[in-house]
Formats: structure tokens, sequence, C-alpha cells
């Protein structure tokens, strides 16, 4: 009883946080006339609930695309569509056709931050919840992983802040990796094609997925693994045709659905983002001197070059430590390469991260740090200034503190044996390095808010902040491929979680 009081108090400071920041503005808030994504995601109930499904995804008078267009696939519809009929039933002004464009009152702002409340204790809490149940250690090791999980600012402050509902596609893709964990493939496929039909963003996902599942079964070729796949196969196709059912009814409504989710026209990547093409930028003009479809192309190229490595090594090797390592070796090479990406899609990379918290604390936590920092220009622009630095610091606290993450600096801590000799003094320089990481993200932020860019150079900080944070991904995808490429041999019929 007194271990799941433990518990208990430590979801009740993650939900007392998570209002916390709720409480603060959210995206585009009284910034007429496109607002921002708080106004889509009200936009989405709208139509969703006031037009026939086969118009949810085409332009029409009652339907301009222009305007938050729908542009998720159909399990975020009828998301949208679920949370439209409780509107309906306490306010239907929040969803009227036309009149409710660009709707803000406290009462609106109250039910919408809600239902990111219910989505993440009901989705994403749950499974962070059983994760922690079905990892070794001692108990208190256990909810030392627990708060500092449910504490990581990054989701917080774009789902409780900013506003989106991240805590439902990461919470299902948190669910499949469960279901692999526990060697519930079936379960797992299911969890993750639901992820992937709510937001199309999981496709970062998708590939170590793919390897690990088609791996097991080739590797048990002898042993029913060829019926195994059939299996799943099956599984992910039902699972797909009941989600699309009502799109299938023609060709033309298909395939303007699979054009709304995958727009080729928007461009390298948005804003000030934290990736190789936007870094690049600062010195060769990609954008300019590249045509649309080079640029596809390229990124395509880079992508497929940066996770081909962990790929191959978790098909034929598929182990449950490699397949973690192989979600975030994949998450970062799409975030930093891949076509058309977006600050928030860091978020895609520090899910599989959280799952190493307890195993790679140092790394962890300092990977985690810079994801939510480099987030910084979009959460100034909302107005999120005091709860970025708030749960920037207390996630900083607990993990130095809980799970002693500034301690664990060895070689064996950080798994490097085999590259000590090329580093001499590692864990001096890990420090040293992780010390210098955090002085500069402050001394950034502070600037950031405190002086003005010089007027010829007006991007001047949000490109300092996306630099700074391009630097350590590329640093931290390395790492992350190193403990993958070269996992030591003893550990690879290891099926545990830690």
């Amino acid at each position: 009883m007194e271990r799941w009081s433990m518990v208990a108090l430590v979801l009740m400071v993650s939900f007392i946080v998570r209002w916390a920041v709720s409480l603060n503005p959210y995206s585009g808030a009284g910034k007429p006339p496109m607002y921002g994504d708080y106004e889509a995601q009200r936009h989405w109930q709208e139509i969703t609930f006031n037009l026939p499904i086969d118009e949810w995804y085409f332009n029409t008078s009652n339907n301009d695309l222009e305007y938050w267009g729908l542009d998720y696939p159909p399990f975020t519809a009828y998301h949208s569509l679920l949370c439209a009929y409780v509107a309906e039933l306490i306010d239907p002004e929040w969803i009227a056709l036309f009149t409710s464009q660009g709707y803000e009152s406290p009462e609106h702002k109250l039910f919408m931050r809600a239902t990111v409340v219910v989505a993440d204790i009901t989705i994403y809490v749950p499974a962070i919840l059983y994760y922690m149940h079905l990892c070794e250690g001692p108990w208190a090791t256990k909810v030392s992983f627990l708060l500092c999980a449910l504490l990581y600012p990054g989701l917080i402050l774009i789902d409780h802040g900013h506003f989106q509902y991240n805590c439902i596609s990461l919470g299902l893709t948190l669910w499949g990796v469960l279901g692999l964990l526990n060697d519930r493939v079936f379960l797992g496929s299911v969890a993750f094609c639901m992820a992937l039909n709510y937001k199309q963003m999981e496709l970062y996902h998708a590939l170590p997925f793919f390897c690990y599942l088609f791996g097991s079964c080739l590797r048990n070729l002898k042993n029913g693994g060829l019926k195994q796949l059939i299996k799943i196969i099956l599984v992910v196709l039902i699972s797909f045709a009941c989600c699309w059912l009502p799109f299938l009814t023609s060709f033309e409504q298909s395939l303007q659905v699979i054009r709304r989710i995958f727009p080729v026209d928007r461009g390298l990547f948005e804003d000030k983002v934290g990736n190789v093409w936007c870094s690049l930028s600062v010195i060769v003009k990609v954008k300019e001197i590249l045509s649309q479809q080079t640029q596809l192309w390229l990124s395509f190229a880079a992508t497929l070059l940066t996770i081909l490595p962990t790929c191959v090594k978790l098909t034929f090797d598929p182990t449950i430590k490699g397949f973690k390592f192989a979600l975030i070796n994949c998450s970062l090479a799409f975030f930093l390469f891949s076509f058309h990406v977006h600050e928030k899609s860091i978020l895609l990379a520090a899910m599989p991260v959280l799952l190493i918290l307890h195993e790679l604390p140092f790394m962890a936590t300092w990977f985690l740090l810079v994801s939510t920092f480099s987030m910084l220009p979009l959460l100034l622009k909302d107005g999120l200034l005091l709860p970025y630095i708030c749960t920037s610091l207390a996630f900083l606290l607990v993990t130095t503190k809980l799970l002693s993450a500034f301690e664990k600096v060895s070689v064996e801590d950080l798994q490097l044996q085999r590259w000590s000799t090329y580093i001499p003094q590692l864990p001096r320089v890990a420090k040293s390095a992780f010390r210098l990481s955090v002085i500069a993200m402050a001394t950034l932020s502070l600037i950031s808010v405190a002086l003005n860019p010089p007027p010829q150079l007006p991007h001047l900080f949000p490109v300092l902040v996306s630099l700074f944070s391009c630097i350590h991904f590329l640093m931290f995808l390395m790492y992350f491929n190193i403990l993958h490429l070269w996992e030591p041999v003893v550990q690879r019929q290891l099926w545990k979680l830690k």
C-alpha cells in the first residue's frame, strides 16, 4: 500500500504541473486571423461535426482548406468528432459552422485544456506507469523514473501550453512498444497502427517496428516465423482498413486524404527548427538554390542513408534493447534530415529516449533538456517563458537528485567501455561538456528574452538556438548509433527491459 501511495503522489504532482502549465497562454491566443494550433484543433471539431465525412478533407464552400484544413490521418478526425459531441452538449456555439471561427472564452479554454488532460491521463500516463512496472530494479528507482518521465518538460509545454495532442500518438506508440516488450506482437501492432493513423509523423518510428518484427520472424522461420509474419501483416491491414473504411468509398476520396496528409509543397523545414537543413541554410540557402523536387529527393536520400545502419542491425539482430536504440536513431535521423520538419517533431525522438532514462540517466537527461530548449522560439512566441523555465529546472533537479544523472558518467554508465581509450578522462570531459551546454542554454534563453537582435539580423537568436540544438542532436545521433551498432554480444540474448 505504501508503494502505491508513492505512485499516487507522483501522479498527483504530474497532474498539478500539467494543469498549472495549462493556465498559461496557448498558441495564437488573441491573434487573428489564423490564430494558432488551438484554433486548428477547435476548427477540426467544427468541421467534423457539421460536415459529412466525405467533405472533411475536400475544399468546399463550407470547408476552406486554407483555414486550418484537416491534414492529419482519420483517427485524428474521429477524435475531433468525439470532442465535438462533448462540446455541443456544453455550448453549441463553440463548434457552430462559420460563426465559431476564432472562438475564444475562458469556458472554452477550460474545455479544450481538459480534453488534453483527459487524453494524457487515459493513454500516455498509463503507458508510462505500466512501463515503470515492467522495469527491473528497486521500487524507489522505479518511482523516481516515473516522476522524471512524467515531468519531461517538452511534452508538457507543447500539449498543455502550446496546445496539441501529442500525448495520444506518443502514448499509442508507447503501448505498441509495450506490446512488443511483452511478446504481444498483435496488440502492439494494432496500437502502433492507431498511432500512425492519428499522426503521420509516427512514420519516424515505423521502420524500427517493421525491422524488429520482420527480423524476429526471420530468425524463427523454422519455428513458425513465416506464419507469424503473415498474421502480423493481416493484423496491420485489418487495422488500417477499419480506420480508413469511411474513406475507401472511392479512389478519389482516399487519394485526397493522402494528399492532405503528405503535402509536398510546404518546404524543406518550417520556422527555425534545430535540424541540418535549417542550420545549413545559414550558410547555403538550400530552399532558394534547389528546386522543391531536388530538396525532396535530397532529404529522402540523407534520411535513408542515416537510418540504414541501425535498421539493418535491428533486422538481423532483433533485441529489445536494440529496438529501443533504433527508435531513437530513426526518429532523430528523420528529425535532422527529412522533409518538412517542425520544431515540435523532436518530441518523437524524446519519447524513446524517455524509455532509457533509468538506464542512461546522464545522456538521456542531457538530450531531453536540449530537446526542450530547441523549441524555445516557439515557446516564447506563445508566452510560455515562465513555465519553460520552471519545468526545465524542475526536470533537471529531479533527474540529478533522484536518478543521480550527473554522477553516472563513468565509461560503464555511458556504455562506452570500448571507446574509453580514444577519449581519455571521459567522465571529466562529459561533465564539463554538460555544464557548458546547460550554461549556454541558459545564456541563450536569457538573451533571447532580454535583448533585441540587430535590425539587419532579426532572426539571430532563433538561428543560434537552432544551430546549437542541431550540433547537439548530431552528437546524440552518433552516440546512440554507437551504442546500438556496437552492442555487446553478451547482451544480445537478453529480453529484459534493463
